[in-house]
């Protein structure tokens, strides 16, 4: 027996159950304007950041933790920089391979550059180079934007 929309009484082995139906819309909300935002991916920029190395690699193996160090300094890249394609530098793995494989350095100055892709192959416009910074201490030290005359 439907009583009120939404309320409906079932008599069911001589018990009286109350249910309460709730229905939601179905329709979504329209846009409220069709703005073609440029994407802020597309630029391209360089900023320095501090990777600590430290709590990345807790837990990991000695015989495995520079190797993922490298996999982990690529995974940072490609989180800040959105392009897949992420190119380390030679002297930054050098600098992660310099105390061995297992005595990998606590933190790591990086300096990630997005550019444009000049291979006409490759399925992506951008890709990310990261290189090394090289810095007397980490105190203090925050993420900067860099000038492209400065690089």
């Amino acid at each position: 027996v439907a009583l009120r929309s939404g309320l409906v009484l079932v008599l069911c082995s001589g018990f009286l159950f109350r249910i309460e139906l709730c229905f939601t819309s179905t329709k979504m909300a329209k846009p409220k304007g069709d703005k073609k935002n440029k994407s802020a991916i597309n630029d391209i920029v360089t900023r320095e950041y501090t990777i600590n190395l430290h709590k990345r690699l807790h837990g990991v193996g000695f015989k495995k933790r520079a190797p993922r160090a490298i996999k982990e300094i690529r995974k940072f890249a490609l989180k800040q920089m959105g392009t897949p394609d992420v190119r380390v530098d030679t002297h930054l793995n050098k600098q992660v391979w310099s105390k061995g494989i297992k005595n990998v350095p606590f933190r790591i100055r990086v300096r990630l550059a997005r550019r444009r892709n000049d291979d006409e192959d490759s399925p992506h416009k951008l890709y990310t180079l990261v290189t090394y910074v090289p810095v007397a201490t980490f105190k203090k030290l925050q993420t900067e934007n860099v000038d492209a005359s400065q690089e």
